[in-house]
């Protein structure tokens, strides 16, 4: 088919393209979309060149899918005009997830929500998915009641500027040498200040996981309290997660669940240091969770520690994912 990556030269783009090969996603034709200064370079993907092109030469071709990661800005004013002409849109930016009418998916979860009828979906935030990937079992069994989450988000979570801000410091280049996205130093350094204040104290990027979180899982009396962070890790995000449910459970409930769980590796043998981390996710698909632990403080409750690849499952293999579904069920040929 006819697939539009609209932001094909970004990070995140980038790695949508490379997913989109390995999962062998029936491309007949790619149409690599970027901004103005990129136009006319060359994409490599499955060994044919492609030009790169404007959002409008690309609307004109009529794509079956366009799989967006170019910004809000971006998607608020061109995905509408690619649905309009026919094209499903996969939308990674933060525009449309909480948008009435627009469904907000991970596919293991709430791909059932989807009637074909929607023409523009929204990719959730990296930090949201990984999380609710591990706490969508368990609250089916035992009925989430609130959600305490401290996350450690690496600097690719930024794109391309917030890994030249940590490289540059790394090496010691002069500032000025390298784009500077964050307020302060990240090297030897952490954030607690991911995206943009808010007059409450929290950040966008705290009431995404927040408002997201209670859409995937359809659960909107569910109480959600985040701190978000960024740390000097170049990718793979980290997230503490304190859960409290409203039935009784017990651990060995609780890690038959997650190793049962496709999408999630259950990595919990404290003994012989087995736990997640961002080291370990990078370049794979699943969620690792461990340092599964009974909150002693609060009836109910756990502890557990989950990591994920945030260019992958976080964004570009769930927006593939999306793609896939709709293939599966003969909306996009």
């Amino acid at each position: 088919m006819l697939v539009a990556v609209v932001g094909a030269t970004g990070l995140v783009g980038t790695k949508m393209r490379e997913i989109l090969e390995e999962r062998n996603f029936p491309v007949s034709e790619l149409i690599p979309v970027a901004s103005e200064r990129s136009l006319g370079k060359e994409i490599i993907f499955h060994g044919k060149s492609y030009k790169v092109q404007s959002p409008a030469a690309a609307v004109a071709r009529k794509p079956a899918l366009a799989i967006f990661s170019a910004g809000a800005a971006v998607s608020r004013e061109w995905a509408p005009r690619f649905a309009e002409a026919g094209s499903y849109v996969v939308d990674n930016s933060s525009c449309w997830r909480m948008e009435p009418g627009i469904p907000l998916i991970v596919p293991e979860i709430n791909g059932d929500v989807l009637t074909g009828a929607e023409h523009i979906i929204a990719n959730p935030n990296c930090s949201t998915i990984q999380m609710v990937m591990a706490l969508n079992p368990l609250n089916k069994a035992f009925g989430i009641r609130r959600i305490v989450v401290s996350t450690y988000q690496s600097v690719t979570g930024t794109g391309q500027k917030g890994v030249a801000q940590l490289e540059g410091e790394r090496a010691g280049a002069p500032e000025g040498s390298y784009n500077k996205t964050y307020p302060f130093p990240i090297d030897l350094n952490v954030l607690p200040h991911i995206d943009s204040f808010l007059e409450d104290g929290y950040t966008k990027e705290e009431m995404k996981m927040v408002n997201e979180t209670r859409k995937i899982l359809r659960s909107p009396e569910i109480g959600v309290s985040a701190t978000t962070v960024r740390v000097p890790v170049r990718g793979g995000h980290s997230e503490s997660v304190n859960v409290q449910f409203e039935k009784p459970f017990t651990l060995e409930q609780v890690r038959e669940m997650l190793a049962a769980t496709d999408g999630v590796t259950l990595m919990d043998d404290p003994s012989r240091n087995i736990y997640p981390m961002p080291i370990i996710s990078e370049g794979k698909d699943d969620v690792f969770v461990g340092r599964l632990r009974i909150d002693n403080s609060a009836p109910n409750a756990l502890n557990f520690w989950c990591v994920s690849d945030n260019l992958r499952k976080g964004a570009a293999t769930n927006a593939v994912q999306i793609a896939e579904l709709l293939r599966r069920q003969g909306w996009i040929k």
